[in-house]
């Protein structure tokens, strides 16, 4: 048995940070395939290095935190302590990065055949060596090396930020030279006798660094980036009036947290590289050497080749309607825009068509994470300008977007939007939009809820569905959730929109045992990006003994093991990596047609379901629900990106098939076209039109 099978737990669950190391692990098998375009790869072992890096500083500096302040707890799902966990991950990272460099080998070696050369200083020719020494005089002016003696502490090192440290000797003393980089670019391509050339500026720098110091007996020079803890924690005191300025303050306090992992890029001696640990007060533990570049992200730089390069696809501008006919379509028919796919410019274009309607009272919004800059958020200034009453909650815990939902905060609130923030102890993650009408029939409302957030870059980046409807008890309760959050509280249960954390865990139970009761006719499908919630897999585990089939499509942490017998083995999961990172959310509860479908904004991790605002919607038009299940269907079918889950916790790809899903859902949702509203023919509108003339 697999030593990560939980022993002292219960043995159906895997461990929270070894499954995301997993998922981690085949966003890096993505750099490594060969079907993917060489551009592409290059682009998942950036990604691969990037989700690390986050990793260390929230999940392995949380870990740290409890290690030292409650080393005796432990994990519900493993049994192990924080001490444990932290010895597993460092084991399983060292083993990926083993693999990552050997991916970024055979990286360099392809692009060189492709006529592209990551500069090696190592073996550089005379010619490269004359065009790199060109171009270190020209950003030679940039840099400030500071010097400081080895027995005083080092000046201090920014997160995430890489930085040459060079040895040195003057008089029998010994120093460190310390070059900050962060403020150059991080490379520098040109073009040579047909061929591309890259140097990368950190080895550019330590390549010349002992220019930078020539009054000193120079020894060697080596690159480290440190990465800190970003595991810090808002006052649960704190209100709306303070929210923001705690937020800053905070966002300060990160800054200098204390490093979870220190990486050496390239050589270092021991004697340089412990000294340098001595100085940050990193354990070894916490040390990665490695051949890999501090940023790949080159490769975006390098042009669109034919073949290099995914087949470029633009979102389709799936809906027609003319400005001032969104509110009569939405009148008898739902809109469902799956992104990337579709644009999202329709539902930017619906809210300044509710700017301009006179009906329209109010607009209401939660926000997480905004483009910079954003075309909602301009939308928004204007619906206020036109003297809409627009209030806009924005949550400035979305973690490292804080920065950016301040200025956005203070950008809406000089507009004259109404700005709340996130409650107290609790994130609110929903993804919803509340237009209200106040019409000659009554109060109308056109709701939206989301699965992802109102970013129009992420939305041609990340697969998310945005719902928009009129049905007026969707609106009632979504006038219920904004009026809870006006009062910093979290709402109680409603009838027809389904709101964590009161309301989601009873909806779900509910539903779930409706599928009990029906044996082996039962049927659960969800897609989520992550689980971990203790008392959902385990009503999972009871879905499975009663004969529910159970399919789980989730792209990331899954800590439920399948196809144990007598206990998960009438469940099935599948994690999709492909082109467009996996991001929406769906239920469905029952068989066939007549299966109830839901979407909405929240995973089914502990924080999801515990502590954060989500919201999910019910499906209720068939032609809306029927665009849903062809997603669902693609993941099943899909066995080119798909990767099934062993009852081990491993994956493995089948290879049964051509098509992806990513590419399957393009197709599809290109062709589902919403025309915009023709004009009914006849007498009474040929008079109307008449007698409209001036």
């Amino acid at each position: 048995m697999d030593e990560n099978i939980i022993q002292s737990g219960h043995f159906c669950f895997t461990d929270r940070e070894l499954s995301w190391l997993e998922f981690n692990m085949r966003v890096l098998r993505e750099a490594g395939d060969k079907t993917v375009p060489l551009f592409e790869r290059l682009k998942f072992l950036s990604i691969y290095s990037s989700n690390l890096e986050e990793f260390f500083m929230v999940r392995v500096g949380t870990l740290i935190h409890r290690s030292k302040l409650t080393p005796d707890s432990i994990d519900e799902k493993t049994g192990w302590t924080a001490d444990t966990q932290i010895k597993k991950i460092l084991s399983a990272v060292g083993k990926q990065q083993n693999k990552a460099e050997d991916i970024y080998k055979r990286l360099i070696k392809d692009m060189s055949e492709a006529g592209i050369d990551i500069i090696d200083f190592e073996k550089i020719s005379k010619v490269d060596e004359s065009m790199a020494k060109k171009f270190f005089s020209e950003i030679k002016p940039l840099l400030s090396p500071s010097i400081t003696e080895a027995t005083h502490p080092l000046p201090f090192l920014s997160g995430q930020q890489p930085y040459v440290l060079a040895s040195l000797e003057k008089g029998g003393r010994h120093l460190l030279g310390v070059v900050a980089l962060f403020r150059l670019p991080k490379y520098h391509i040109f073009e040579i006798n047909g061929r591309t050339k890259v140097i990368l500026m950190t080895d550019l720098v330590r390549h010349f660094s002992p220019q930078l110091f020539k009054k000193y007996d120079f020894k060697e020079a080596t690159v480290i980036k440190v990465t800190r803890n970003a595991d810090i924690l808002l006052n649960s005191e704190t209100t709306n009036e303070n929210f923001r300025s705690n937020m800053e303050r905070l966002l300060k306090k990160r800054k200098r947290e204390q490093p979870v992992r220190l990486v050496f890029y390239g050589k270092s001696s021991e004697k340089m590289a412990g000294l340098i640990c001595e100085k940050l007060k990193v354990s070894s533990k916490y040390v990665y050497m490695t051949n890999l570049a501090p940023d790949l992200s080159f490769g975006s730089r390098l042009g669109k080749k034919p073949g290099l390069v995914y087949e470029e696809r633009k979102p389709v501008k799936s809906v027609l309607l003319k400005k001032g006919q969104f509110f009569k379509y939405l009148e008898k028919n739902d809109i469902l825009l799956s992104f990337p796919y579709q644009s999202v410019t329709p539902f930017i274009d619906m809210i300044y068509e509710a700017a301009d309607d006179p009906e329209v009272t109010a607009i209401k919004i939660t926000l997480y994470r905004l483009a910079a800059p954003s075309k909602l958020a301009a939308a928004l200034c204007y619906a206020a300008d036109k003297g809409k009453d627009v209030l806009c909650l924005l949550e400035l815990r979305a973690r490292f977007d804080e920065q950016n939902n301040i200025d956005y905060s203070e950008m809406l609130e000089g507009a004259g939007c109404r700005i709340i923030y996130g409650l107290p102890g609790m994130k609110v993650h929903s993804k919803v939009c509340l237009i209200t009408r106040q019409t000659s029939d009554g109060i109308k409302y056109i709701t939206q809820i989301g699965t992802g957030n109102y970013n129009e870059v992420t939305s041609e980046q990340y697969t998310d569905l945005s719902l928009i409807t009129s049905d007026k008890k969707i609106g009632m309760d979504a006038e219920i959730l904004f009026d809870a959050l006006l009062h910093s509280k979290a709402p109680d249960i409603t009838q027809n929109l389904i709101i964590a954390p009161n309301g989601f865990k009873p909806w779900l139970f509910e539903k779930l045992n409706g599928e009990i009761a029906k044996g082996a006719d039962g049927k659960v499908v969800i897609k989520v990006n992550s689980m971990n919630d203790t008392d959902v897999m385990e009503k999972l585990i009871e879905c499975s003994k009663a004969g529910v089939k159970v399919e789980l499509f989730i792209r990331g942490i899954c800590c439920l093991r399948p196809g144990i017998s007598g206990y998960t083995d009438n469940i099935t999961i599948k994690s999709v990596v492909g082109r467009h990172l996996e991001h929406s959310r769906i239920y469905a509860f029952g068989n066939g047609d007549s299966a109830e479908l839901f979407i909405g904004s929240g995973d089914l991790l502990k924080r999801n379901t515990t502590y954060r605002i989500e919201v999910f919607a019910p499906v209720l038009k068939n032609p809306i629900k029927k665009q849903i299940f062809e997603i669902l269907d693609s993941f099943r079918n899909d066995h080119e990106k798909g990767s099934e889950m062993l009852p081990d916790g491993k994956y493995i790809k089948r290879f049964e098939a051509e098509t992806s899903s990513q590419d399957a859902q393009y197709k599809y949702f290109s062709e589902q076209i919403i025309q915009e509203l023709t004009e009914k023919k006849g007498l009474f509108s040929l008079f109307a039109r008449l007698f409209s003339r001036r």
